[in-house]
């Protein structure tokens, strides 16, 4: 199985095992490239608390938004 291209800004989170304080399932995140990170199989996303956070990499899919709901994504903080 391949590594998953983590180069988009957003993600969903598709798990949430022992996190559902801080994960949604079926949520839209934004991430935070790491490439320390991403080498354990980690990705650093900004949770529920707006706090950036690694979680593991397989909790979420990258996925594409249009551009309108990128920036309106980007607005938020």
């Amino acid at each position: 199985m391949s590594t998953p291209s983590w180069e988009t800004q957003f993600v969903l989170c598709v798990k949430n095992d022992n996190y559902t304080a801080s994960l949604e399932v079926r949520k839209v995140y934004r991430i935070i490239y790491d490439t320390r990170a991403a080498e354990h199989q980690l990705i650093r996303v900004i949770d529920e608390s707006e706090e950036d956070y690694l979680y593991p990499s397989d909790y979420f899919v990258p996925i594409d938004l249009p551009k309108a709901a990128d920036t309106a994504f980007s607005a938020i903080n």
